[in-house]
């Protein structure tokens, strides 16, 4: 069935129907309408597989897709046309321009957290700048990936776009055909065997993956403000977030009142976390019993749970150490440690004892401080002074770097990720400067050392 896929949008590309650009709007606008009609569906389907309120899948996922898709809707055509660039002296006369197209037949593999928005918003990019996409979903979130398979199928003819998932051993399967570009959303253990796979055929690929993400709380945050905003981005989809606040590093003069302030906000947000119909669950048993295992040290908040709805409350490890079992992977759950710090040297220690991180937060007052950390500390993207919100913005790429991934993506940015940025230079016919020809002379180089200097 893949290969017939395959087969089928390589032919699509190949006789020149992704290139319109009005074509390309009319299927996201098609998209859009879609989207917007089956609302209801899709947040039901979040439901299902994550537990996710109405209120929080409209503003994590729904929501953005659709801003995604009006941020392309409205400037695509302004991406697509050709960009003028400066011709050097020595190639008058000339004009010179870059000329955005598409890579061709592209893969697109999302994970089970975000199911609707990291499936959706690559596919958007990819098809505004005039590619194929096949989407391969998670099997884990089923319900969104057959509400996803429908709509697909509903906007889209099949050389276009398609949606595959549910069978054993797609992955590997998939990964063996020849793609010109693969954008990767998951783990970073599935996503060296993505960039394996794509390495036999030299395929760029984008790879959004994750890592432990620090929060700093300096002595001069504003204390109450900062623990609303990490409660805010730590137990969102329970901490299924790539960008989640992973641990925090409070310095020592205030981690006392931070902490106190964090149990204030969760009890606000989450008032019996474990029969509250708006808090979501763990995707799965597998999932559920490695957060839980993660659960140890000194807990201050939280640290029940619900087997069978597969729930674990808002928990605080404070004070926490690298030693713990939280600190030694991405936690992705509902699982928050704090640690101190004293000296700036003492926390760029403790972060630079974990894989790149794909976000950083920073809470202060001072912007020397802010001048100075944000450029020490290697990280995806970030903000200062809250927490996740910069991957809500289609003005800013959102993307990891190191360990926490290659490459970037939302607006603009993904219109440019999934084209290839082809560099032209057009000669005029009407003058044939002589002095590139054999044979050369003292004049000539003379000339050539003129216009190159």
């Amino acid at each position: 069935m893949i290969e017939s896929i395959i087969e089928t949008q390589r032919k699509y590309f190949d006789d020149g129907k992704t290139l319109d650009v009005r074509t390309r709007l009319s299927y996201l606008k098609a998209l859009k309408k879609a989207i917007v009609a089956n609302e209801s569906k899709i947040a039901a389907a979040l439901k299902t597989d994550l537990g996710k309120s109405p209120s929080e899948s409209y503003m994590t996922e729904i929501g953005m897709v659709l801003e995604d898709l009006s941020c392309h809707i409205k400037h695509l055509k302004k991406w697509a046309k050709p960009k003028r660039r400066r011709s050097p002296l020595a190639q008058f006369p000339s004009k010179s321009y870059i000329l955005p197209s598409p890579y061709g037949n592209t893969l697109i593999i999302s994970p089970w957290n975000y199911p609707f928005l990291l499936s959706m918003q690559p596919l958007v990019g990819a098809i505004g700048a005039g590619n194929t996409a096949i989407l391969k979903p998670s099997r884990a979130s089923a319900a969104t990936s057959a509400v996803m398979k429908e709509l697909i199928e509903s906007v889209f003819p099949q050389g276009l776009a398609a949606c595959v998932y549910g069978t054993d051993g797609i992955n590997d399967e998939i990964l063996t055909y020849k793609f010109d570009y693969v954008f990767f959303t998951g783990g970073k253990d599935v996503g060296k065997k993505v960039y394996e796979a794509a390495s036999k055929n030299l395929t760029p690929v984008t790879l959004e993956l994750g890592g432990k993400s620090p929060v700093v709380i300096d002595k001069t945050a504003k204390i109450d403000l900062a623990a609303k905003r990490v409660v805010f981005g730590k137990f969102l989809n329970v901490g299924q977030t790539c960008v989640a606040p992973d641990y925090v590093i409070a310095h020592e003069s205030v981690a006392d009142k931070f902490v106190q302030c964090l149990k204030k906000y969760i009890a606000k947000f989450y008032p019996d976390a474990l029969g509250n119909d708006s808090y979501g669950k763990i995707i799965s048993a597998r999932h559920y019993d490695r957060v839980k295992n993660l659960i140890g040290g000194s807990i201050v908040c939280g640290g029940d749970f619900d087997d069978e709805k597969r729930k674990i409350e808002p928990t605080v490890i404070y004070p926490a150490t690298i030693d713990d079992p939280a600190m030694q992977e991405e936690i992705f759950g509902p699982v928050l440690p704090v640690l101190t710090y004293s000296t700036e040297e003492q926390l760029l220690e403790i972060i630079s004892k974990h894989p790149t991180p794909l976000a950083f937060y920073l809470f202060t007052s001072k912007k020397k401080t802010e001048k100075r950390l944000l450029p020490r500390v290697a990280f995806g993207g970030g903000c200062v002074n809250d927490t996740i919100i910069h991957i809500a913005s289609t003005y800013i790429p959102f993307g990891g770097v190191g360990g926490s991934g290659i490459g970037s993506y939302h607006g603009a940015k993904s219109f440019e990720t999934f084209s290839h940025m082809k560099s032209v230079l057009k000669k005029s016919n009407a003058i044939d400067l002589p002095i590139r020809y054999t044979p050369y002379s003292k004049g000539k180089d003379k000339m050539i050392r003129f216009f190159m200097k």
